[in-house]
């Protein structure tokens, strides 16, 4: 019964969004952005630079209310709207390069997270140049395939593992140098 409700309410307040209910509009942003604020932010270093990319990715939320169907997550659909709208901002500014060779780091030894904060996680992928969190964000976070990365993003599949593949290694090796800073074994 309280699904159902749920879900009335939803699209309740997705048709008045429809038709430019503002009170409508302000409690969908006020239930979304906090979450869509930690997607945008996983694409772009700046806080405030998400910031804008969350108000653009709402304002195509709003104009494209419309073509939501209903089949599927509302959620999901808003994420996807922001993801689209972080690589779109991307490309026009020339920050994704995905020929971009970088060297090949040495393994480095595979060390336990559960005592990293989610500010240093967070530290360490926005450390990846852009190309790699990108694709690594698309795979790992938003669970894209890489047939659909490559098509999201313009290269081979094989662009996109060797991307992933590349963006892990460097994950671990700053992961590796951070505790080695922190506990002082420089």
């Amino acid at each position: 019964m309280k699904i159902i409700s749920l879900h009335t309410h939803q699209t309740s307040l997705i048709q008045k969004a429809i038709k430019n209910d503002r009170e409508a509009q302000q409690y969908l942003f006020d239930q979304y952005a906090p979450k869509m604020l930690g997607v945008c932010r996983q694409y772009v270093k700046d806080m405030h630079h998400a910031e804008d990319l969350l108000l653009q990715g709402f304002l195509k939320v709003f104009t494209n209310l419309h073509t939501f169907k209903n089949e599927g997550s509302f959620e999901g659909w808003i994420r996807r709207i922001m993801v689209n709208t972080c690589i779109s901002h991307l490309r026009k500014k020339n920050l994704i390069d995905v020929s971009e060779e970088d060297r090949i780091f040495n393994d480095a030894s595979t060390q336990s997270l559960e005592n990293t904060s989610v500010a240093d996680i967070q530290k360490i992928i926005d450390a990846l140049p852009d190309g790699y969190k990108m694709v690594f964000n698309l795979f790992a976070i938003e669970g894209y395939k890489h047939s659909e990365i490559a098509l999201k993003l313009g290269i081979s599949e094989s662009t996109s593992k060797s991307q992933l593949f590349k963006a892990r290694k460097l994950l671990q090796q700053n992961y590796y140098t951070m505790n080695q800073t922190a506990h002082g074994n420089k």
